[in-house]
């Protein structure tokens, strides 16, 4: 066992890597037997989640290689699949994202099957709306959801803009343990690509028709407008800022007020230990905000949480602004229910001095919406 990884982390040291940062961090490890066999005794496994692991060299680790070596699997799948043979990409604001999302377009460019990749980060929910846009067989999300910054991963999404299945997952599986880490995949450059039109950018159609479909959920039309709801939002330094405010600008919610440390796109999460807002560390920021403000409502994103399902709608927003419009009524303490029995306890809501304080986790605001 030890000669195989060994020999592994040789072969690594010996090729001519086309990533700047993987050398180095070989040669840092020279003599190192442990740190040697963390990177190389195995790889990462390709599951029904994709893959996950803290960047850096070895088959062991989040880099371009083991991307490139997943998505010629996938690629290997798509082309028995019929269909379009068209894979959606999006990517967050981890470190390498961008990297790891165009690595898997050239890959899947010069295996013959055409992409579709958004022109900047854009969060989970966005990328599933994609896959069903425009009819692909696949899609792939470059993101680690709120691991620490060390990690990044690939999720693969089935064409229903689901995760990926079992049973396909498994035959991508199969594929990958076929493919060599270093040599294997076929790749080409993404202008090559994007020249012999085999990648495309996802188009402002695509963009509209999301926020069409997410504003199409309303039930109450324009309440939201008139409710006069005073807003805190924090993206945590991650993918959600455009389509959020812009879905909150639509709604006529004007009043928003971002936390400014975590606004912009930052793999780092420099004012939290990883970007979860379960974590006090997270909130602390967007909650002294809201307080100083007198903020009725507090929105924070976490990373890739869409793809278990949990997110705000227009129509829950709705909800909080018809509590909103109550209030000027009564200011009871007390945590209420609608008149349409919506159970505000039921979406984290409390009340302090008659302020309605909602600690409500997006990415995006943007559900499973079908197309």
């Amino acid at each position: 066992m030890e000669d195989l990884y060994q020999e592994e982390y040789a072969r690594w040291c010996a090729a001519n890597l086309d990533d700047p940062d993987l050398a180095p961090e070989l040669a840092s490890i020279v003599g190192d037997e442990e740190a040697i066999k963390e990177r190389f005794a195995v790889a990462l496994k390709f599951g029904t989640a994709g893959l996950r692991g803290v960047i850096g060299a070895g088959t062991n680790r989040m880099n371009v290689y083991v991307v490139r070596q997943a998505t010629q699997g996938l690629a290997n799948w798509v082309k028995t699949q019929g269909g379009s043979q068209t894979v959606a990409i999006s990517y967050d604001s981890r470190i390498k994202s961008d990297v790891f999302a165009k690595a898997a377009a050239e890959v899947l460019a010069a295996n013959g099957v055409k992409v579709r990749i958004y022109k900047a980060l854009m969060p989970v929910p966005a990328l599933s709306f994609a896959t069903r846009y425009y009819k692909c067989n696949a899609g792939i999300m470059v993101t680690a959801s709120h691991n620490p910054a060390k990690y990044n991963g690939y999720k693969a999404y089935g064409p229903d803009g689901c995760q990926m299945t079992d049973e396909a997952a498994d035959v991508v599986y199969a594929e990958i343990q076929k493919t060599d880490v270093l040599t294997g995949a076929k790749t080409m450059t993404f202008e090559e690509g994007m020249a012999a039109g085999l990648i495309q950018y996802v188009e402002d159609d695509c963009c509209e028709a999301l926020y069409q479909a997410i504003e199409s959920r309303s039930v109450r039309p324009g309440l939201c407008a008139t409710a006069g709801l005073k807003l805190v939002y924090s993206p945590l330094n991650g993918s959600g800022l455009v389509p959020v405010t812009r879905i909150l600008k639509d709604l006529g919610i004007t009043d928003v007020t971002i936390v400014p440390e975590q606004k912009e796109p930052d793999g780092n999460f420099p004012t939290c230990p990883y970007p979860n807002p379960e974590i006090f560390e997270a909130l602390r920021l967007g909650l002294e905000l809201a307080e100083k403000n007198g903020a009725d409502l507090i929105l924070f994103e976490v990373l890739g949480q869409a793809e278990h399902g949990l997110t705000v709608g227009s129509d829950e927003l709705e909800k909080l602004a018809s509590h909103r419009v109550l209030q000027t009524v009564n200011t009871s303490d007390a945590v209420a229910d609608l008149d349409d029995g919506t159970d505000l306890a039921g979406i984290n809501a409390h009340f302090k001095g008659g302020q309605l304080l909602a600690q409500r986790f997006v990415n995006g605001l943007c559900g499973n919406f079908s197309h």
